[in-house]
């Protein structure tokens, strides 16, 4: 039925036909028109880089570091939520793939499996990424969770103080876990892999809030609590609040605007993540790649700046890298390699990436990750600096 693995693509096939519509969709989709989300991965293929020959590629490598913590190439696992509906225990299996090839693993505010589920079962440090909720209570207390799991990155997400509105989602009844209706019934019937592996784990709600909100004990009152939860009032001054709760090392994600990009240098944080949610937020958004470049050259030389929001290819990881990020984070591909294959599907999806950058490194004459820059790029038609 199918053919080899050769590409993210190949991946994204399989999972589409393997994990139920509803939750498919929640991780390939975008919001109002998904034009942000399209526009994302179309902006990479604008960008040309030069090819260089007669050079001496023998040996190459792509170990940098993320914050300080060595990395087997540029790319971070991103978090997302609701992994563990693509796969049964998703965070944890692609948290243990993600430590067997050396990248960081981010778990979601909005994950299936806890905070403490995922230490328990990897035995490993994780990143932690933080949604601002309008329970302070909560949020502290989710922070301290994430210390005593030893969580060694709050990654915390600026972009979502309200939900974009995601068409697919409205029209599937998105529920964690399915709502039994005629729709969903039929469809969890045509995927009865996905439906044994899920009755064989207990984690199938969001972990890390039933039982631990306040009056959250089952899905109708988590619906409830969630839709009053996100905090509007999300401010830079809440951000110097939770980098006091939290005191190690802090990334704050969803910076896509100059001027945002100057304000969060100030704040103090170990590094920032050009991001657009993935197209899920602000549709009409510039593609995170087109922003990253000025940002750069605003900000890069007072925080470490990552990127995300597009990344399909290991050529992506190397534009983004010539652009100025010290790394980048994958979301949907490797959620697609999840659904696909599971553990392993993670593993295949890094293994793709990692190769993608090491022949694209090599093609354009390079032989260290670090040293990859704008001299790399051919004929850019955008607003930085051009060394020829």
């Amino acid at each position: 039925m199918f053919g080899p693995v050769t590409e993210i693509r190949d991946l994204q096939r399989r999972a589409k036909i393997r994990v139920p519509k509803m939750f498919y969709d929640y991780a390939d989709s975008g919001a109002w028109t998904e034009s942000t989300y399209r526009d994302n991965t179309d902006a990479f293929g604008r960008i040309r880089i030069r090819q260089r020959v007669a050079r001496n590629i023998d040996k190459r490598s792509l170990k940098t570091k993320m914050i300080g913590k060595d990395v087997a190439m540029p790319v971070a696992l991103a978090p997302v939520g609701l992994t563990g509906m693509q796969h049964p225990d998703g965070e944890i299996v692609a948290a243990r793939a993600a430590n067997a090839f050396g990248v960081p693993f981010t778990l979601s505010t909005m994950s299936i499996c806890s905070i403490e589920a995922v230490a328990e079962a990897t035995g490993q440090p994780f990143w932690f990424q933080l949604y601002v909720m309008r329970d302070r209570g909560f949020v502290e207390d989710m922070i301290a969770r994430a210390r005593n799991a030893g969580c060694d990155a709050l990654v915390l997400t600026l972009d979502l103080q309200v939900l974009g509105q995601r068409h697919k989602d409205l029209r599937n009844g998105l529920s964690a876990p399915p709502k039994p209706t005629l729709k969903s019934i039929a469809d969890l019937a045509l995927r009865p892999q996905w439906c044994l592996g899920m009755m064989g784990t207990k984690n199938r709600s969001f972990g890390n809030i039933v039982g631990h909100a306040p009056g959250v004990t089952n899905m109708t009152s988590l619906s409830e609590w969630t839709h009053a939860q996100f905090d509007p009032t999300l401010d830079w001054d809440s951000i110097e609040w939770v980098k006091s709760k939290w005191g190690g090392k802090l990334i704050l994600k969803g910076i896509n605007d100059v001027e945002d990009a100057r304000i969060a240098a100030d704040v103090g944080a170990d590094a920032m993540v050009v991001s657009n949610h993935g197209g899920r937020q602000l549709d009409g958004a510039v593609a995170s790649i087109d922003v990253l470049a000025p940002i750069v050259d605003a900000v890069g030389d007072r925080i470490e700046i990552h990127m995300d929001s597009g990344i399909r290819s290991g050529q992506d990881v190397f534009k983004a890298i010539a652009l100025g990020a010290r790394s980048t984070y994958i979301g949907r591909a490797y959620i697609y390699g999840l659904g696909a294959m599971g553990q392993a599907g993670v593993t295949k999806a890094l293994e793709i990436i990692h190769k993608e950058l090491d022949i694209t490194m090599g093609l354009a004459g390079e032989t260290d990750i670090n040293e990859v820059g704008r001299h790399n790029l051919a004929e850019p038609s955008r607003p930085w600096p051009h060394n020829a």
